[in-house]
């Protein structure tokens, strides 16, 4: 994708949902990391990297008083959530994007081992590999991130997600990426991500549109 596309996509997303800021950041290092770890080629490396910033770039066709709500969503509100996955892989179709990895990665993040996920209910191997390890990520930082409900961050925060993770193997998630995801956090290598980008930190440290400054790094 042209670097100037994806940067006024995550500048939207952006102005419409600040905590994106930092999440996005913190996604895209974890799959990052993970990626060099499996031995991803520089074009692949770039491709699921530019997948992890626009994860959820169908939240800009979503309200923003729900995304910002400092609360729980009600059941119907939860619904119009599960809408962006297909709202952004129909956005990024409609600008032209042809990339399979970043298309999956989009469109099938929510998507459980088990079939229960959303939005078309895919399970096992039908649900890309990218968008199976992705899911690990992305749950890992939601449950590490500050909500409105939970206030924990750091490590007592990780080790309970780690556990969840755990815990959600061969069910919500593909064990192989629960393992993968686990190494990387027992040996250390996602410690630099869990304290220099947390969500005690500086909101305005973060700026999604800076992201891709990682995809011209190594590699």
């Amino acid at each position: 994708m042209d670097p100037a596309t994806v940067q006024d996509l995550l500048r939207r997303i952006e102005e419409k949902d600040l905590s994106t800021a930092a999440h996005t950041w913190r996604v895209v290092l974890y799959t990052r990391i993970l990626a060099e770890a499996f031995g991803a080629d520089r074009a692949t490396l770039h491709q699921i990297t530019h997948g992890a910033a626009m994860h959820d770039i169908g939240k800009l066709d979503l309200p923003g008083e729900i995304l910002r709500k400092p609360a729980r969503l009600t059941p119907r509100e939860r619904e119009i959530i599960k809408l962006h996955p297909a709202a952004g892989y129909a956005r990024l179709i409609h600008l032209d994007v042809e990339d399979e990895p970043i298309l999956d990665l989009v469109k099938h993040h929510h998507e459980r081992w088990d079939g229960l996920g959303y939005p078309f209910g895919l399970c096992g191997e039908q649900i890309s590999v990218v968008a199976r390890f992705f899911a690990v990520i992305d749950s890992f930082d939601a449950l590490t991130s500050i909500r409105p409900y939970r206030q924990a961050i750091g490590n007592d925060a990780a080790t309970v997600a780690i556990n969840e993770l755990i815990a959600g193997k061969g069910t919500r998630y593909w064990p192989d990426a629960v393992d993968a995801f686990c190494d990387l956090y027992r040996r250390g290598t996602l410690d630099f991500v869990l304290h220099y980008f947390n969500d005690e930190c500086d909101a305005g440290a973060f700026k999604a549109s800076d992201v891709d400054a990682l995809f011209h790094s190594g590699g």
